[in-house]
Order: structure tokens, then C-alpha cells, then sequence
């Protein structure tokens, strides 16, 4: 395996005891697969997270009722023992609420990050443990290796057009130590072909595209559900505090989007910020989006030393505030409790809830320094502070 000769674990691999979370795709049969074919005590966990209504049988979903069935007839084959575990209540309660309570707050988050760091990589983790496992194998592109002080580190994937180091970044270190991720050094089609040679029948299965949660991939219709009052209609407001016309329902915006904000203008006019607790909608050009500093919360380092050990100047490194995005050049600085990025070329379109992922370098080698969660980027404090200062002198538009 580059990441497949060993799995880095003390003793033979016929008295070691590997957990796989079995997704019911191809990446989890294949790391299975790969485990038993190398001699490993292989047990196969498959969580059951969402399996309602729309979601159970339709392609794409992640945990649903065609998957759990899918990584079942995948265990027959490889011979495995295979266990669904019902974590719908863990799943509510850890994932989909905070989502809906975030969003609510106007920010954009990430729900497959928290799925990693409370359900997978907690939950999951601990079972594996009670089930005497010697370590817990994931079908996620990311690499980890022994890093020379006793620990392991995470570094991004062969792939880089799978790379998901974005949604591990809260791993924390004692998680990362226990997990092993065999596809590191491996090619999405290289592991479709394994899939094919062993015969395994989700070989040309397709990817999980969306949030599992969501069946048809409209967020704003689950968090009407869950959240009716974040359905309120509001006012659509210019930075420059014109009021320009109505909605119905901040939920239905986030921060960069242009198409579909119902208000006709004669230039392009982006959402550059949502005012939750007053239910506005702060839109601008497209400038307004621009910024070179954020502001995190919720740190995970994963870095060398601690946060403290940060010099004055900051520490040059390299982030990435979008999944889809490559790392770019960037400063981290940590002062008085506070962390903050400065972004050399700047970014758009940053939203309050998405994920700041830092990296030693740009590289398919680089190393995984953890990040945090964007608590406010210097533009959203700018547009928030304006707004506050217009208060109650924010007026319609007027025709003429």
C-alpha cells in the first residue's frame, strides 16, 4: 500500500484486530478488502445515521438503506463479519441540530466535519476499542504516518482531486494515533480497478455527493422543518443600508451567493452578509466579499509545540477556507487567547461556520496543521459594524 505494505501496527497481522467503517461504497469495501487479503482480523461496522423517508433508497446518500445492503453482500464476499450499528440518535443530537442551530446564526457549517469528530471518530472509535480492536480503518483520502515523536500525523493524499484532509481537520491527535486511512497512497481509479478484481458488486457504484441528511439537497427545506422560525421573512439591505426589498427566510442565502436573491438592481449584487438576529440580508458588490483576515474558533493544532509557541510575526504556512479549493499562502497568528489568519491573496465569498484548514505547503505532501472554524472574517466584521451604526436609519429604496 505505500500506505498499503503495513498498516504501522505491532505484531502479525492474523493477531490484529482492524474495525472498518463500511460506508457501503467503494473506498470502504476496498480498504476491507485490502486488510483481509493482507492477513488482518477484519470486522466490518456499518452505521445507520439517516434512513428516512427519501434518503433510503436514493443514489448517492450516505448510510442509507441501499448502503447498509451494499456493504452487507461486500462483507459476504471478503468473508468478514459485519455489524449495522443504530446511531440515529447520536447522529441527531451530535450533527443535524448543531447544523440547524448554525444555520439559523447565519453561518454556513459543515456537517460532515462534525460527523467525523463526534459520530465516526468518537462513537465509532470508542466501539472499536470495546470490540478489541487494534485500530480503527476508514475509506477517507488522507495519509497518516509515524512522525518520529511517538504519535502519528496527517498529510494530504495521493489524490489531490480526492483529498478530504478539509473535513479531518478536528481530528484530534489521539484519534489520529488509533486511525489508519489505506487509500493515502492510492488513486480513485486504481481503487475502483481493485474493486473490480476482487469482485466486489459496488465497484462502478457512484459517490456520495450530498449531506445524507438532505435527500434532495436543499438545506433550506430540512431547516424549515427543524427550525420554522428561521423561515421569517426579513429585509434585503445594501451595505450602504438602502433597503431594497424582502425575503423569506435568511436560510435561504449564504454569504458569495448571486443568482436567485430576488431583488432586481442595475449592478451585480452579492450576499455579503446575514444579519440573523435582525432576519436581514446584507448585499453588496462584489468587492465587498473580498478579505484578507479571519477569525477562528474551536482550534484544532496538530502543528509541532503549541499555539503559544507562535512568534510574534506569525507562522507562515499555507490555508484552505474551501474544500474545492487549493491551499494558499497565508500567516497564522495566535495572541492573547485569539487566533486569527491573515490570507496573503485574500479569498471571497468567507462565511462564519466554514472550516480554515492549515497546511505546512501547497503540496500533495504537505502536512496537516489542523485549523478551526471561521468565526467572522474581517469583511463580515466590517458589514456588521456599518450596519450597527446605520441601526435604524437603514430606509427603503424609493423609485427615481
Amino acid at each position: 500500500m505505500n500506505d498499503m505494505n503495513s498498516l504501522d501496527l505491532p505484531g502479525r497481522p492474523q493477531d490484529t484486530r482492524v474495525v472498518v467503517a463500511m460506508s457501503g461504497g467503494v473506498d470502504s469495501s476496498v480498504v476491507a478488502g485490502l486488510l483481509k487479503r493482507e492477513g488482518y482480523d477484519v470486522v466490518g461496522v456499518t452505521l445507520q445515521l439517516y434512513d428516512h423517508g427519501a434518503a433510503t433508497h436514493r443514489a448517492g446518500s450516505c448510510c442509507a438503506g441501499q448502503d447498509i445492503d451494499d456493504a452487507r453482500r461486500v462483507s459476504e464476499t471478503l468473508g468478514i463479519p459485519h455489524y449495522v450499528l443504530d446511531y440515529e440518535e447520536r447522529f441527531r443530537k451530535a450533527v443535524i441540530d448543531p447544523f440547524a442551530e448554525s444555520y439559523v446564526h447565519g453561518e454556513t457549517p459543515i456537517p460532515c466535519v462534525s460527523c467525523n469528530q463526534t459520530v465516526k471518530f468518537a462513537d465509532l472509535l470508542a466501539t472499536a476499542q470495546e470490540l478489541g480492536a487494534d485500530a480503527l480503518a476508514t475509506g477517507h483520502y488522507i495519509r497518516s504516518r509515524a512522525n518520529g515523536n511517538g504519535h502519528r500525523a496527517l498529510y494530504r493524499p495521493v489524490d489531490a482531486d480526492r483529498d478530504q484532509s478539509y473535513f479531518l481537520f478536528a481530528t484530534t491527535q489521539a484519534q489520529i494515533d488509533y486511525l489508519r486511512f489505506p487509500l493515502g497512497g492510492l488513486p480513485k481509479p486504481a481503487v475502483r480497478a481493485i474493486a473490480e478484481e476482487m469482485g466486489l458488486t459496488v465497484a462502478a457504484k457512484h459517490d456520495s455527493q450530498d449531506i445524507c441528511f438532505v435527500p434532495q439537497g436543499k438545506y433550506s427545506d430540512i431547516i424549515a422543518k427543524l427550525k420554522p422560525a428561521a423561515a421569517n421573512p426579513g429585509d434585503i439591505v445594501h451595505i450602504d443600508g438602502r433597503i431594497l426589498g424582502r425575503h423569506d427566510g435568511i436560510l435561504r442565502y449564504t454569504i458569495g451567493q448571486r443568482r436567485g436573491i430576488g431583488i432586481a438592481s442595475g449592478e451585480p449584487l452579492y450576499v455579503v452578509y446575514l444579519d440573523a438576529e435582525r432576519a436581514r440580508v446584507i448585499v453588496g458588490p462584489r468587492e465587498a466579499l473580498e478579505t484578507h483576515k479571519i477569525y477562528l474558533r474551536n482550534m484544532n493544532w496538530l502543528g509541532d509545540g503549541n499555539l503559544a509557541d507562535i512568534p510574534p510575526e506569525g507562522l507562515e504556512l499555507f490555508a484552505k477556507v474551501r474544500s474545492t479549493r487549493p491551499p494558499r499562502p497565508a500567516v497564522l497568528h495566535h495572541k492573547d487567547g485569539a487566533t486569527f489568519v491573515e490570507l496573503v491573496d485574500g479569498e471571497s465569498g468567507v462565511a462564519p461556520g466554514q472550516a480554515c484548514v492549515l497546511y505546512s505547503d501547497e503540496g500533495n505532501e504537505a502536512r496537516v496543521f489542523g485549523g478551526g472554524f471561521i468565526g467572522r472574517s474581517e469583511r463580515g466584521a466590517e458589514a456588521e459594524a456599518m450596519l450597527s451604526r446605520l441601526g435604524a436609519r437603514t430606509a427603503p429604496i424609493t423609485a427615481g
